[in-house]
């Protein structure tokens, strides 16, 4: 048998194409435009890469976006201060500062200083331990496209085995917690590891769902999966490039051989990626609704 491949470019085309409707009435029907700013230090490329596709995205839908671009040398104080400042300013409902910041500023400070109701990155401390008791909030991309890739493709969570490999705050810790819930996309029974997990495929053999965000190339293999897994590959691996120069891009998971046995496997490209950018531009939809009374 050969998976069926679950397309992240097409769901969440899916779900632009619901969130255009959605910020279209909102303007219509109560004025309110949902405001997004990203914040970007220096001139990384991968970060401008990020910062652009975000931008771009946000225009498509119709936002209020703004770009603000400062120098690497910024001082965190004066980082701060702007940010200060989008807390305050009732157009912007989304703040997101781009990661990594320059060695001389301390990233946990940074995105402490943004408003919870403004943190569409759903990193804030307060909103990490609102999804963990399962309030409402604004969950992490990635984990909440990997949510709503599998409930969209008609994947039952509920008592599945679910393992997730890797135990990254952004990937891995999340999305456990959330599977583990009594909500859509949950319900199921979680197993998390790590690279201190002394037989990992003992874990991966037992999975019915398989979420991999190891950061490591083609670390799962198909001797490591059981027939009929549906199988979600998070990493994004440069291995090489064309001779055109253009990347060579692999995942977690040994895509051509698992492809075999699963039922269901995401690709990379193609895969999670396209649903990160979707999610926070949802979360911003949800930011500006909270703020204006519509939720």
């Amino acid at each position: 048998m050969s998976a069926k491949i679950i397309s992240g470019k097409d769901i969440a085309r899916q779900i632009r194409e619901e969130l255009k409707a959605e910020v279209a009435e909102m303007k219509k029907d109560h004025g309110v435009t949902p405001g997004l700013v990203t914040i970007l230090v220096g001139e990384n490329p991968a970060s401008v890469s990020y910062v652009t596709a975000k931008q771009k995205t946000a225009h498509d839908l119709g936002f209020h976006s703004i770009q603000d671009t400062q120098p690497e040398n910024i001082s965190e104080e004066d980082l701060l201060t702007i940010i200060e400042q989008y807390n305050r300013d009732e157009s912007i409902h989304g703040i997101l500062v781009q990661l990594p910041l320059p060695g001389h500023i301390d990233e946990k400070k940074v995105l402490n200083a943004i408003d919870p109701d403004k943190d569409v990155d759903g990193f804030h401390p307060v909103n990490v331990g609102r999804m963990v008791i399962g309030e409402r909030c604004f969950l992490p991309c990635t984990p909440h496209g990997i949510l709503e890739m599998l409930i969209r493709s008609g994947v039952e969570t509920s008592g599945a085995e679910v393992v997730v490999v890797g135990r990254s705050n952004i990937v891995g810790k999340p999305i456990a917690n959330l599977m583990l819930q009594k909500r859509a996309g949950g319900n199921a029974t979680v197993t998390i590891c790590h690279t201190r997990t002394k037989d990992v495929a003992f874990h991966t053999r037992r999975a019915d769902i398989l979420v991999v965000a190891a950061g490591r190339p083609k670390v799962i293999t198909a001797d490591m999966v059981k027939d009929g897994v549906v199988v979600i590959d998070v990493g994004v691996n440069r291995i090489g490039k064309t001779p055109e120069g253009k990347a060579i891009l692999c995942g977690d998971v040994d895509f051509e051989g698992v492809k075999e046995k699963a039922a269901a496997i995401t690709p990379v490209p193609g895969g999670v990626g396209p649903m990160t950018i979707t999610m926070l531009m949802k979360n911003t939809v949800q930011a500006a609704k909270q703020f204006a009374g519509l939720a």
